[in-house]
C-alpha cells in the first residue's frame, strides 16, 4: 500500500538537468500532437514544425519573464543574476501561454495560415505538453504543497524546504504533491478537448479558449494547496486571482459571437476562412460570387475564377475531420 511518494535522489542525467529534459519532452509531444491534427484536416506538418520554432522560444521567455517578475524579491540586489538561470526551474505558465500565443499568431499571420484553425490544432497539444513538463518540478523538489497525511504524500528534503514555517520542519512530515495533480488535470483537459472536439459543434477557433478555461480551474484549486511564496494581492495569491480571471474571460470568449457552428460552416478544414469570423481574411473576388460556371473548355482559366490556384490543383473531395 503507498504510504508516501519518494523524493528522487536525482535531477540529471550526464550534463542534462531532468527539469530541462521533461520540458524538452512535452514540446516534442506537443509538435507531435498538433502535426497529427493538422494534417487531418488537410494542413501540412511543416506549417507546425515551422511555428514551433518561434512560439516555443517566444513561450519560454515569457513563463521566465512572468516568473521573475512575480518573484521579483527573488532576483534584487546582487541576486539578480539568478533571474537567467533557467535551469533551476521557474517558469510561470501563464506568461508561457501569452508570450507562445502572440509569436504563434504573429508568425501565422504573416505567412498567411489560417489562425483560428492552428488555435483549435494546438488546444489539447499545450496541456498535453504542460502535462509532462510538470515532472520537471518533481525532479526539482520544487512547487509542492501544505503537509498532508494522504497516502500519497511526497517526501521533500529538509534542505529544499526553503522558507517554511518551523514546524514544518519535521523530517516525518510529507506534502501535497501538486506537480502530480496539476499533471493529471492537464491530461484530463487533454481528453475533454479530443472528445468535444470529436463532436464537431464548436465554431472553428474556440477549443482554445476552452482549454484556457479548463487549464486556469484546474491551476485555481491547485494554486491554493501550494506552500511556496508567491506574489500576493490583498493577502490572495496572485496566481489565484488570475486562474480565476482567465476562466471568466475564457467563458466570454468562447460565447462571444457564437460557441456553435452555424450550419453549412466547413469547420475545421484547411481552406477557404469562415466568412462570418473577422478574424480572418474574407473570401477573394469570385468565391462566393453566384452564377459562375466552369466548363471543361475553361480548362485551368475556370479555377482561377473560381479562386483555386492552377499549380496546387483543387481540394480533394473529402478531407478527414477531426482525427487526434
Amino acid at each position: 500500500m503507498l504510504s508516501s511518494i519518494p523524493s528522487p535522489s536525482f535531477n540529471s542525467i550526464g550534463p542534462f538537468r531532468l527539469y530541462g529534459l521533461m520540458i524538452a519532452l512535452g514540446v516534442v509531444a506537443a509538435v507531435w500532437l498538433s502535426q497529427r491534427r493538422y494534417v487531418a484536416r488537410g494542413g501540412h506538418p511543416d506549417d507546425i514544425s515551422n511555428i514551433a520554432l518561434w512560439a516555443v522560444p517566444g513561450g519560454l521567455i515569457g513563463a521566465r519573464l512572468y516568473h521573475v517578475i512575480t518573484d521579483i524579491h527573488a532576483y534584487t540586489g546582487s541576486n539578480w543574476p539568478h533571474a537567467f538561470e533557467i535551469w533551476n526551474g521557474g517558469l510561470g505558465i501563464p506568461g508561457g501561454i501569452v508570450g507562445g500565443f502572440a509569436v504563434g499568431v504573429w508568425y501565422a499571420k504573416r505567412k498567411g495560415l489560417d489562425i483560428p484553425l492552428l488555435m483549435d490544432v494546438a488546444a489539447p497539444a499545450l496541456p498535453f505538453a504542460q502535462a509532462i513538463g510538470r515532472w520537471g518540478n518533481y525532479f526539482n523538489k520544487e512547487l509542492y504543497g501544505r503537509p498532508t497525511s494522504l497516502p500519497w504524500g511526497l517526501k521533500i528534503p529538509v534542505q529544499y524546504r526553503i522558507g517554511l514555517p518551523d514546524r514544518w520542519l519535521d523530517p516525518h512530515i510529507v506534502f501535497q504533491p501538486t506537480f502530480l495533480y496539476e499533471s493529471l488535470w492537464d491530461l484530463g483537459v487533454v481528453a475533454v478537448i479530443l472528445l468535444v472536439d470529436r463532436k464537431h459543434r464548436l465554431r472553428k477557433g474556440k477549443l482554445f479558449p476552452l482549454y484556457i478555461g479548463l487549464y486556469f480551474l484546474g491551476r485555481a484549486w491547485v494554486e491554493e494547496l501550494r506552500s511556496d511564496e508567491a506574489a500576493k494581492v490583498f493577502g490572495v495569491r496572485w496566481n489565484f486571482i488570475l486562474a480565476i480571471i482567465m476562466v471568466v474571460v475564457a467563458i466570454i470568449w468562447i460565447f462571444w459571437r457564437g460557441a456553435f457552428r452555424p450550419p453549412g460552416d466547413p469547420g475545421d478544414l484547411v481552406g477557404p476562412s469562415d466568412p462570418t469570423d473577422d478574424s480572418v481574411a474574407e473570401p477573394g473576388p469570385g468565391v462566393d460570387s453566384p452564377g459562375t460556371e466552369v466548363t471543361p473548355a475553361d480548362g485551368d482559366e475556370g479555377e482561377v475564377k473560381d479562386g483555386v490556384d492552377p499549380e496546387e490543383g483543387a481540394r480533394p473531395a473529402e478531407v478527414p475531420k477531426g482525427g487526434l
